[in-house]
C-alpha cells in the first residue's frame, strides 16, 4: 500500500501548517512506515493510507516520487 506522510523538515521547531512536506513510502502499514522514518529528523504530523483514487491522483501531480531508503 502506498502512503502518504505529511511531516515537518525539523523536529526541533513547532509545527507550522504552511512548511508541511509530504512524501509517498510503500509499505505494508503505518507501523512500517513509522520504523523506516525514525531515524530521520522529520516530525511526522500524520500518515495516510491512499486509496486506488486517490494514488491515481496523486500519481498525476508534479513531483510525485515513492521514497527510497
Amino acid at each position: 500500500m502506498i502512503f502518504k506522510v505529511f511531516y515537518q523538515e525539523t523536529s526541533t521547531e513547532t509545527p507550522v501548517r504552511e512548511k508541511t512536506q509530504t512524501l509517498y513510502m510503500n509499505a505494508n502499514d503505518e507501523v512500517e512506515v513509522r520504523q523506516s522514518l525514525k531515524n530521520e529528523p522529520f516530525h511526522i504530523e500524520y500518515i495516510e493510507g491512499l486509496s486506488d483514487q486517490h494514488l491515481a491522483y496523486e500519481e498525476g501531480q508534479p513531483g510525485f516520487t515513492l521514497w527510497k531508503k
